[in-house]
């Protein structure tokens, strides 16, 4: 008589504690490679003596051994070597207790398990039904591992974080709630891997690939951004965001990838940086590689390897849309851990990955992995897209004037110094921020620095002469500008009052001078991106011989507020002119503060009892702001976003708004809120919550 099956116990809660898989919200059992997992299965009678049993587990859809897609492995009484294996604990009561390995270089994935019963003169084959296998960080052998505990916990398992904003000199920060253990997530990034445009290639190829996070990362930074297959998020740095939503308004990656997944996988409009790096950040996670969110301010965008970035004026003071490079006020990007076999141990650790879309690699939008000590170390001649991300932190920033008669561009000033400020990541356990600039490159200034720049530049320019910044400023010692200028903050920097500067000019010579300065200021998006001009000025001012004299610049609400994007951001430009030649050009970014949005949680938070949280916000303004919508999600304490309308706000008074959580774990978990209304964009605040059990 045949063998049947009665049932399979998969033993998730024993399993997923031991694989720490348990913050997973899943009905399916979830477990990290080359780690051992138990099992049971109750027969209809004993398999006794004379019985076999071989396990077949497979992933894909054409699995096979050769490709380490399929194993085949029989049920011994020990488990050896490191290969797949499986080891009969005990046969009592018609019930199979079984430990099953995992290699730790499997493919990642949802495996099958089948099991073929081998009965006196019958052979039964039993589907036992699926698993998932992801990396293990927990485990010396697999490529993904993390000695640190707190660095691992921080790294894979914390589900909420800060991605810091802004501007060298105002460093801000926004929450982000990354998800990765929310109900549903794990199915969609696995499913993320199967939208690639690799897997629609050579399905086979691509999944026996997934055993190499190198490979998982290089395809996934081109999967969060939706350009050339069916990715994820749609990218727009125009400022006109109306048909989609406003980058500035996402709290985190959840909505994000359960709107995708909803819409039959059609990309999500809209994403800027931080949301690529964010949701990128949330799929490297989920699947067990430790990563983070890293950002640099005064980040290059470099689209010729020439390791400049040209930046271009008229002499009126106008930035001119001229040459394809730019300066971003700051970028942010995602470092993922893991061994580099293919560079060597010395450059294993973390590794760039970049899926906002800037430039095409190999003919698709996608950046890394990248080592970070190549990059510290200039190796641009090293995979991948090395060039690219040296120059973002390490390009020099050339300024240019161009002739309003015959357009022929004048060289006014080079500066080695500007890009690559500031190179941040959220500290591990804290919501502070980590300075990580020495991690990529040599002290600004320094020698080291210098000829690292010389070697990258030699590598990508083999046969060009290299004239060292410090010999340059000798040779142009000539050119040295006799005036020098910089825009001071005067006021509070606040949307819905007069912005308040000084230029300060000063006579570098002992002669006097008379100069001509034009002046404008643009609303920009963060990228540098220029929306419109709101304010322009053009004197003259005489300067004694040495003297400094300050004008002062007065920008009125009434002429930057329809123009303010969510980032919130105006640049003031002056030209500075002496007999007709170009002396300075001085330029500053500003950031305008939003008024503050409260939260509180009014009372103690416990497992499965409702919490009280209450919003506060006052209108600044001496006018009415309506349309306020207020959105909020947190891993733990929602399921999905809470949206929430507002009241219409009178001139300086406040609203008062409460809503209920309902925390489903224990721990300290975030609550994350945007709101957005006629006259502000993007207000942000953030609330940690002490959830008891």
């Amino acid at each position: 008589m045949a063998l049947e099956l009665q049932s399979v116990n998969w033993q998730i809660t024993r399993n997923e504690q031991e694989h720490h898989t348990d913050k997973f919200f899943s009905q399916e059992l979830i477990v990290r490679r080359g780690q051992l997992f138990s099992m049971s299965l109750t027969l209809c009678r004993s398999l006794g003596y004379n019985g076999r049993v071989t396990f077949t587990a497979s992933t894909g859809p054409y699995p096979s051994e050769s490709a380490k897609t399929k194993a085949v492995f029989p049920l011994r009484n020990r488990i050896s070597g490191t290969g797949w294996g499986a080891q009969l604990l005990y046969d009592r009561n018609n019930v199979l207790s079984i430990s099953i390995l995992s290699p730790a270089n499997a493919p990642i994935g949802r495996y099958t398990l089948s099991a073929q019963i081998s009965f006196e003169d019958s052979e039964t084959t039993l589907k036992l039904g699926t698993f998932i296998l992801l990396f293990n960080p927990w485990l010396q052998a697999d490529s993904v591992f993390m000695s640190n505990c707190d660095e691992r916990e921080e790294y894979v398992q914390e589900d909420a974080g800060v991605i810091f904003v802004g501007r060298p000199g105002y460093i801000g920060m926004i929450g982000w709630n990354y998800g990765q253990f929310e109900e549903g997530i794990l199915n969609i990034c696995l499913s993320l891997l199967d939208k690639s445009l690799n897997f629609h290639r050579d399905p086979a190829t691509d999944v026996s690939r997934r055993d190499d996070p190198q490979y998982v990362g290089r395809v996934l930074s081109a999967m969060i951004n939706a350009n050339d297959d069916y990715g994820v998020v749609a990218g727009n740095w125009s400022g006109d965001y109306g048909s989609g939503q406003d980058p500035r308004d996402w709290n985190g990656s959840v909505e994000i990838l359960k709107k995708w997944q909803t819409s039959g996988f059609r990309a999500v409009q809209y994403g800027q940086c931080w949301v690529f790096a964010g949701t990128l950040n949330t799929v490297l996670r989920c699947f067990g590689i430790p990563s983070r969110v890293i950002t640099n301010f005064n980040s290059a965008h470099d689209t010729d390897k020439n390791l400049s970035v040209d930046v271009y004026y008229d002499p009126r003071g106008q930035p001119m849309d001229k040459g394809s490079d730019s300066i971003w006020n700051f970028h942010v990007w995602n470092e993922a851990w893991f061994t580099r076999t293919d560079l060597g141990p010395s450059y294993s650790g973390w590794q760039v990955l970049d899926a906002t879309p800037q430039e095409r690699s190999q003919g698709v939008f996608q950046c890394g992995p990248a080592s970070v000590v190549a990059l510290r170390e200039g190796n641009v001649d090293w995979d991948f897209d090395m060039p690219f991300i040296f120059a973002e932190v390490n390009a020099d920033r050339i300024t240019w004037i161009c002739n309003s008669w015959t357009g022929k561009p004048k060289k006014n000033s080079s500066d080695p110094y500007t890009v690559g400020k500031f190179i941040s990541t959220k500290a591990v356990g804290r919501n502070s921020r980590v300075d990580v600039t020495n991690n990529y490159k040599y002290p600004e200034g320094s020698s080291q620095e210098r000829q690292v720049f010389k070697k990258a530049l030699r590598k990508l320019k083999p046969y060009m002469t290299f004239v060292p910044t410090s010999e340059r400023s000798l040779r142009e010692e000539e050119q040295k500008p006799s005036i020098s200028g910089k825009f001071k903050i005067t006021g509070t920097l606040t949307v819905g009052k007069e912005v308040n500067l000084a230029l300060m000019l000063k006579n570098l010579t002992s002669d006097s001078k008379t100069v001509t300065v034009n002046m404008t200021a643009w609303t920009i998006v963060y990228n540098g991106t220029l929306v419109h001009e709101v304010w322009k000025e053009s004197v003259t001012l005489s300067l004694g011989p040495s003297e400094e004299i300050r004008h002062p610049v007065k920008i009125a609400y009434a002429l930057y507020e329809r123009y303010l994007k969510a980032d919130n951001m105006i640049r003031v430009t002056a030209v500075c002119e002496v007999s007709d030649e170009t002396e300075a050009v001085v330029e500053r970014d500003i950031i305008l503060d939003n008024p503050t949005l409260t939260l509180e949680v009014l009372n103690q938070a416990q497992v499965q009892k409702p919490v009280t949280v209450q919003v506060l916000f006052s209108n600044p303004l001496d006018e009415v702001v309506k349309d306020c919508k207020l959105i909020v999600e947190g891993s733990g304490l929602l399921l999905g976003t809470l949206k929430i309308d507002m009241p219409t706000l009178h001139p300086r008074k406040q609203s008062q708004v409460t809503f209920e959580v309902l925390p489903t774990r224990s721990g300290t978990k975030y609550l994350f809120a945007n709101l957005s209304c006629n006259k502000f964009s993007a207000i942000k605040s953030m609330v940690s919550i002490k959830v008891n059990e």
